[in-house]
């Protein structure tokens, strides 16, 4: 078979060149975007009479007519025609006859596929960050349920200070809310059209890009054909941002992980988002976490694959470039299929607060709030920071908690000890008190939530403009 660029060849292509050289089977998805810039370029043509308006009209018909066709699983795709650009004109010349000849004029498919990507990257940042909001609410309801929930926080994976799930949930979300400042912020730079580029040079026909600019939806034209049709940052900067949001996702999976251990047993994860041994039968695993963990590193290696791929890479448009597909594809699916499990799985995962408290109770985590103590009563914080550091040795070597030791024991290190102490160091006491702002208070951290909230409904909004 001819190929559709095979006028200057006198044979026809390798075999396995063809096989090697060829797209289709991942670059498949692009159909859409594909066919709607393709629609967007046809009604262009005819507006600027390069083709006539019943030839423009003739390829737009035919063009929703395929689209139909494809969404409805009536078309078949063929390898010999390489990629999804070649596939649709080749069906459409098929369908409509001479006509569909004209559709490529004043392009080329390196500006053509320039266009599809930043076209599926858009809608797919938009999808992501409507999932990463979700996430947020999740979030956000969970911490209104728990803004009395005293645990351990920790540091070193040791316990430190006592927090609330509350303030620890809305540790998270702060992250998750950066994922999507991240995301809007590579939309809005990367939002320029690129088709008139041509293949480097842009093209001698009186084309309008203006028009196919707003036919699309961009807010710009690119402003240099040879970057236009060679720029790829906006899929390294997408595939940074969602290595970053795995990262965030991944720590989050940890801490459920353990969380979920016997050792710890804060949470519960319902039967639905767990899954069991083939030979243990007591077994309830984390599975859904445990793969979020493991399928971070595959995020990870599409942003080097990306960065690897266009380091060496001279201006314009290079078969390098074919690569940068595969990689988006793959960061974007592994996303969306974790943000697709994590959700539901946190929603239904049960908290168990006594457990949380007994662990908070049992760590020494009021420690720095008995050198507080000290100090808030004119003892230098060093002195009391020891004195502190004698009275947890103390109770490690009788086996109590600071709580438990009495006012005699107190005295015993400090004559400035009196009967408040107890109330000084009790976890809620401790907690109430850092009502300084992203502080654990409940009362305070009752306003990052309003606050978040606020975020979410907001981008929620813009999100639905765009």
């Amino acid at each position: 078979m001819q190929k559709l660029w095979g006028g200057r060849f006198s044979k026809a292509t390798d075999h396995e060149v063809d096989d090697f050289n060829a797209s289709i089977s991942f670059d498949s998805r692009l159909y859409r975007e594909d066919i709607t810039g393709s629609i967007a370029h046809a009604k262009m043509l005819g507006r600027q009479g390069i083709i006539s308006r019943e030839d423009a009209e003739k390829i737009t018909a035919g063009l929703e007519g395929i689209l139909a066709d494809i969404e409805a699983g009536k078309v078949e795709f063929s390898e010999e025609y390489e990629d999804i650009h070649m596939n649709v004109e080749a069906l459409l010349t098929e369908r409509i006859g001479e006509a569909g000849k004209r559709l490529h004029t004043a392009r080329s498919r390196n500006d053509q596929v320039a266009l599809d990507m930043r076209m599926y990257v858009k809608k797919e940042i938009r999808e992501i960050r409507s999932m990463i909001l979700e996430m947020l609410t999740a979030l956000s309801e969970s911490a209104k349920q728990n803004l009395h929930t005293v645990m351990p926080g920790y540091t070193h994976l040791q316990r430190a200070q006592p927090v609330t799930f509350a303030h620890y949930m809305m540790a998270y979300a702060q992250m998750l809310r950066r994922d999507v400042l991240r995301l809007e912020d590579t939309y809005a730079r990367m939002d320029e059209m690129p088709l008139g580029s041509g293949a480097l040079a842009t093209s001698t026909y009186p084309i309008d890009r203006d028009y196919v600019r707003a036919e699309l939806g961009f807010a710009r034209i690119t402003e240099n054909s040879i970057d236009g049709v060679s720029d790829r940052d906006y899929c390294v900067e997408l595939a940074s941002d969602l290595s970053i949001l795995m990262m965030h996702l991944s720590r989050l999976s940890e801490e459920i992980v353990l969380w979920s251990s016997s050792e710890f047993k804060f949470v519960e994860l319902d039967d639905a988002f767990s899954t069991g041994s083939s030979i243990m039968p007591q077994k309830k695993n984390p599975d859904v976490c445990e793969l979020i963990r493991g399928k971070t590193g595959r995020v990870y290696g599409s942003l080097t694959a990306l960065l690897t791929m266009l380091k060496g890479l001279p201006l314009a448009y290079n078969k390098d470039m074919q690569e940068d597909k595969e990689a988006v594809f793959n960061a974007v699916d592994t996303v969306k299929m974790c943000l697709k499990c994590l959700i539901p799985m946190f929603r239904t995962m049960k908290v168990l607060p006594e457990n949380m408290k007994r662990a908070a109770e049992h760590g020494f985590i009021n420690a720095t709030d008995c050198a507080d103590y000290l100090t808030k009563k004119g003892v230098p914080f060093r002195d009391a920071h020891r004195i502190s550091g004698e009275l947890v040795a103390e109770c490690v070597q009788k086996g109590k908690a600071l709580s438990e030791l009495s006012l005699a024991e107190y005295k015993a290190h400090s004559e400035v000890f009196d009967e408040d102490i107890y109330q000084a160091i009790d976890l809620h006491t401790c907690v109430e008190g850092r009502c300084v702002p992203g502080g654990p208070a409940p009362a305070e951290v009752e306003r990052q939530i309003a606050s978040m909230d606020h975020f979410i409904q907001e981008h929620s909004i813009s999100g639905e403009e765009e």
